[in-house]
């Protein structure tokens, strides 16, 4: 008789050591033990491992793999360093000699499944659709996307926001579109305080500004309400918020999805959406979580959500002339900022050298500037959808000693003279021709 059992696994980490042992029992003449590993849904059958009972030899047909795997004894196989790819169904196959005749092998088998995990080797937090602009006068949905690669198998993805879990509502499908399925839970348009007449909030008049006047600001706005007429500053943006910001509770949607990788891993995805409230969210900071099996504690990224504040610009050259080219630089700002912000470029009073009325970009870029351009003022607008700021710069041009100008040319541009000089040329060279 011959029976063969193979000891159950359970699941091992990418590069741990793995002992495959077949068990058999026979009263017969043992012939050889042969491993195979299965792929392809058991239609190949690729031999890993040979124990010969008749030479008492023992070789191994893994060849690539490098001889990883040791013999511990005739029935146990020992693959020091598993990988992704050693994940899979393997068998044990033992012959003995039938006992009538030598000539004839009695075979029987086991079979065992490696299941191989691996951590996930990389966690980001993104923010979607970014760049992106702020609004002051309509609400926005904001999405931030966790993205988790190399796990295998597929983690467990959850967000928290200031170290508390988020209890989100899960969303299986992506929304059709962002403002018919995202909640809209904002008071009446006729409380956005960006559009009542500051005659009517301050002298406390019946109407409008009477209700808005008796309201109780939201948080974030109290600090700056002593005067309806006090002067903000360009790069203060909590003090421009509307007051149809929802105060309630922000609903979040959570959306897990899975994609698997050439190499046996998962890449999973979760994304976290909700209505953006500028004044509570501003500077709050969320945190993507992973729990994997495969991991003795959870794997984290966070970011924090910042408004672009203080931006720093620079100008070079420093000097610039009349002919060169100036290139205007946004380098940083006073703060992290978090989505990336959206830089428009503009020139106040005026359109830019090119005739557009704006520029998008972190680089402003003036080819060949004339001396018109001496003291025009250039204006950078830095937003993120938690708020806006602008600060400005003047240019100064220099004359150029290396451009010759001409008498009647009073703005240092190349005009009149040399025009005058090429035609009276032409003329003279026509003349002398003719005679």
């Amino acid at each position: 008789y011959l029976t063969v059992s193979i000891e159950p696994l359970p699941p091992v980490v990418v590069g741990d050591a793995v002992t495959l042992k077949c068990n058999f029992k026979t009263d017969g003449k043992m012939r050889e033990i042969v491993w195979y590993r299965v792929t392809d849904g058991g239609t190949i059958k690729q031999k890993i491992f040979t124990f010969d009972a008749m030479f008492s030899t023992n070789f191994s047909q893994m060849e690539n793999y490098r001889k990883r795997e040791d013999l511990v004894y005739q029935s146990t196989v020992r693959l020091p360093e598993v990988r992704i790819s050693d994940n899979g169904p393997y068998e044990c196959h033992v012959g003995i000699y039938d006992r009538a005749t030598r000539e004839k092998v009695v075979l029987a088998s086991g079979n065992v499944f490696l299941n191989v995990m691996a951590p996930p080797t990389s966690i980001s937090v993104l923010a979607a659709d970014t760049p992106a602009p702020f609004s002051r006068y309509q609400a926005q949905n904001f999405t931030l996307v966790c993205v988790v690669s190399g796990g295998k198998p597929a983690p467990l993805v959850y967000f928290k926001r200031d170290g508390e879990p988020i209890e989100a509502t899960p969303l299986p499908e992506p929304p059709a579109g962002a403002g018919s399925w995202a909640p809209r839970n904002l008071l009446h348009r006729d409380l956005d305080d960006t559009k009542v007449p500051k005659s009517l909030a301050a002298e406390g008049e019946p109407g409008a500004g009477q209700t808005l006047g008796t309201a109780e600001p939201p948080r974030g706005l109290a600090a700056g309400r002593d005067s309806v007429t006090e002067s903000i500053p360009e790069t203060v943006v909590s003090r421009e918020f509307p007051r149809w910001v929802p105060m309630a509770e922000p609903i979040y949607y959570l959306r897990h999805t899975q994609a698997p990788v050439s190499d046996g891993t998962v890449e999973a995805r979760a994304t976290l959406t909700w209505t953006l409230n500028p004044q509570i969210d501003n500077e709050a900071l969320f945190s993507c979580e992973v729990k994997h099996p495969a991991l003795s504690m959870p794997m984290q990224s966070e970011v924090t959500l910042v408004a672009p504040k203080g931006p720093k610009i620079t100008m070079t050259p420093t000097r610039a002339r009349v002919g060169d080219t100036v290139r205007i630089l946004v380098q940083g700002f006073q703060n992290e900022v978090f989505p990336e912000p959206l830089f428009t470029w503009t020139r106040v009073g005026s359109r830019l050298l090119d005739g557009s009325a704006e520029h998008d970009g972190k680089e402003l870029v003036l080819e060949r500037v004339p001396a018109e351009l001496n003291g025009s003022m250039y204006r950078c607008t830095a937003q993120n959808p938690l708020g806006s700021t602008d600060t400005h710069t003047r240019l100064i041009v220099f004359e150029n000693p290396n451009i010759p100008r001409g008498p009647e040319d009073s703005n240092g541009s190349l005009t009149g003279h040399c025009g005058f000089r090429l035609v009276l040329a032409l003329t003279l060279t026509v003349i002398l021709e003719l005679t």
